[in-house]
């Protein structure tokens, strides 16, 4: 066991870095950050920033002298940074599970080679692998293997001509041509597992997108208890396969009323932040107790409840890009009875830029969701 009031690392200064950051502090401990970012939100409470890239050795060499053991908030950090600091320290989660979840290709391989749900896919690396797509895979959704979130770095796509062409957008780039399935919505799961394969699964998720960010997650999900406890099953066996230490994110497509598994994330979620209010242990306390070896602690959940984000938009006027610029109007949602707001502390807004969210807690889940959502059209947060 790692115990107060050593010193933890994190790579990785967004909310899920300042999040994790609050929930070490709280447990006793203190946390370095290492992100490039001057104003990265979880390098403003880390008890030391280093401003440095993930390839830096001297500051890598400075982080594995100062700290016991090592997480990450996102799944793009090199895994030969990862590799380095375990030569040193415990580095959890490992980098053969990060190298899976970073990569679509891979992803989509360790989903099929371990027999779990996933949709039709082509591998794309050529303009031959285009032509060479099955016609019924179409119309599909083209995305790119590295670095694409949020809906960045993905295309829709009719036919073979187009996808083609946003082959070509992506500059060559390889990726993963999937076939659009006909969606009922989307769940998720979040949970953590310690070294020894205990595993604590929070409630299943409902999530709604818009414009490919998580706009609404209601907890638990509107869904039947059989799909709920499946989803908690699926995404226990993968963190098993990947040998994962650590806090983990599954997201699934419910598709025909199946299960299909989406894509993996080895860090804290977007749609758990929830647990923070309404759960009796965070998935950022989870992540702390299984990177020092505590015991996982209960991941029930107390209160229904329905988060809600908060994008750059709202702080421009009209939430047009060339509306005045001004700060949201809080005293809106700090009048809500159990709206919990939380801000991130971000340098500057800019459109699709993930600067807050707000979670609604209650007994009944029906008034807890009519109340999020008249809070959410309150702020100004317009449908598509």
């Amino acid at each position: 066991m790692i115990l107060p009031p050593a010193t933890l690392g994190m790579l990785g200064g967004g909310q899920l870095g300042r999040f994790f950051v609050a929930a070490a502090h709280e447990m006793g401990y203190k946390v370095w950050v290492l992100d490039p970012d001057p104003h990265s939100p979880a390098g403003l409470i880390a008890d030391r920033h280093l401003k440095a890239g993930y390839d830096d050795f001297a500051a890598l060499d400075a982080l594995a002298d100062a700290c016991a053991a090592v997480t990450t908030e996102f799944e793009n950090v090199p895994s030969d940074t990862l590799d380095y600091l375990a030569k040193f320290i415990p580095v959890r989660p490992g980098a053969a599970a990060v190298a899976v979840c970073q990569n679509r290709i891979v992803e989509k391989h360790f989903l099929r080679d371990n027999g779990l749900p996933h949709g039709p896919f082509a591998v794309i690396t050529s303009d031959a692998d285009v032509a060479a797509a099955a016609d019924n895979l179409f119309p599909a959704i083209l995305k790119v293997a590295r670095f694409g979130y949020d809906g960045k770095g993905q295309a829709r796509v009719a036919n073979a001509a187009e996808a083609l062409h946003a082959f070509h957008q992506f500059k060559g780039e390889p990726c993963v041509l999937e076939q659009m399935l006909t969606l009922d919505y989307e769940v998720s799961v979040v949970l953590a597992r310690d070294e020894s394969g205990a595993v604590k699964c929070f409630p299943t998720v409902e999530n709604r997108h818009t414009g490919g960010i998580l706009d609404v997650s209601i907890a638990p999900a509107r869904a039947s208890a059989c799909l709920r406890d499946s989803a908690q099953e699926y995404a226990e066996h993968i963190a098993g396969r990947l040998g994962f230490v650590g806090t983990l994110a599954v997201e699934f497509f419910v598709s025909r009323g199946e299960l299909i598994v989406n894509e993996m994330a080895p860090r804290p979620h977007n749609s758990g932040h929830h647990t923070i209010d309404a759960c009796v242990t965070s998935q950022y306390e989870q992540q702390v107790r299984a990177l020092c070896g505590l015991p996982l602690d209960e991941a029930r959940q107390h209160s229904a409840s329905v988060m809600v984000n908060l994008l750059g938009e709202l702080w421009f006027e009209g939430g047009e890009p060339q509306g005045r610029y001004r700060e949201p109007d809080w005293s809106i949602l700090h009048a809500v009875p159990g709206l919990k707001l939380h801000l991130y502390g971000k340098h500057h807004a800019r459109h699709g830029r993930k600067m807050g969210h707000f979670t609604v807690i209650g007994a009944e889940p029906a008034d807890v969701l009519e109340k999020a959502l008249a809070a959410r059209a309150a702020i100004g947060i317009r449908d598509e």
